[in-house]
């Protein structure tokens, strides 16, 4: 991957946790870095892959691409379906939200600086709880599971193809520090709208128990099948990160 804002969106170093009181007003742990939490609106055809930066450890900024939230859709999070209920008072799901557009200062930050940049969104709820696919906006046919193991956590990666601008465009889909995985799942199984995916867990996120959804947009002339499973389907030259609420179905 190009530079560790993009993979920064999940928490990857087990038993790096922070403690919660480590953590500013307005911030909650997740593993080694502080997230901004996020209630309710954000401020804030195809949308454009668009540069954004953060500052490194070393104090060097770096550039990546991202897909930010496309004016004509909510930036209200609750406005959308998710994979597991609601799981904040108030019937609210996103604990934490997609940071990769908004300003340096903004963004998750851990520790270290070696995890900056959010680019999913962090769903809490009770382990064990049911993890179920979603069906994006304007896809077509089933998703396909391209990946089941460790990566943020246990994980699994879906493909989903969606009708942008007259034609087919593949995304990818990641859901992170998953308790299990559903019972015969694996590369190559077709899942529909409502199929289970596995359980809400903390496997790469000691104590911090919640789903990572992250949704990538798959470069144009990439097949995905031809790309080694695991992180490479996340590479920057195979994906592009992408603000989920672009291709979440509304409720």
């Amino acid at each position: 991957m190009a530079v560790a804002g993009t993979r920064a969106a999940s928490s990857p170093r087990p038993g790096a946790a922070l403690a919660r009181t480590e953590c500013p007003p307005g911030t909650a742990p997740d593993n080694e870095a502080c997230v901004h939490l996020t209630r309710g609106a954000d401020d804030g055809p195809l949308a454009p892959a668009l540069p954004n930066a953060h500052r490194e450890k070393s104090g060097r900024w770096a550039q990546y691409e991202q897909i930010p939230r496309l004016p004509d859709r909510p930036g209200d999070y609750d406005a959308y379906r998710y994979p597991i209920p609601p799981g904040l008072p108030g019937g609210h799901y996103v604990v934490s939200g997609y940071d990769l557009d908004r300003p340096d200062p903004d963004q998750r930050r851990g520790r270290t600086l070696s995890h900056v940049g959010h680019g999913g969104v962090d769903l809490p709820q009770t382990k064990g709880t049911a993890v179920k696919n979603v069906a994006l906006d304007h896809q077509e046919g089933e998703a396909e599971v391209l990946y089941t193991g460790p990566l943020f956590g246990t994980t699994v990666v879906t493909r989903h193809s969606l009708r942008e601008g007259g034609r087919l465009r593949d995304y990818v889909v990641l859901f992170g520090h998953l308790d299990s995985i559903a019972a015969g799942l694996a590369p190559g199984a077709a899942v529909k709208d409502g199929d289970l995916v596995g359980a809400v867990g903390d496997t790469g996120s000691p104590s911090l128990v919640h789903l990572h959804y992250e949704v990538r947009r798959v470069r144009e002339g990439v097949d995905v099948a031809k790309v080694p499973a695991g992180a490479q389907l996340l590479a920057d030259s195979v994906s592009v990160v992408c603000d989920p609420r672009n291709v979440l179905p509304l409720k």
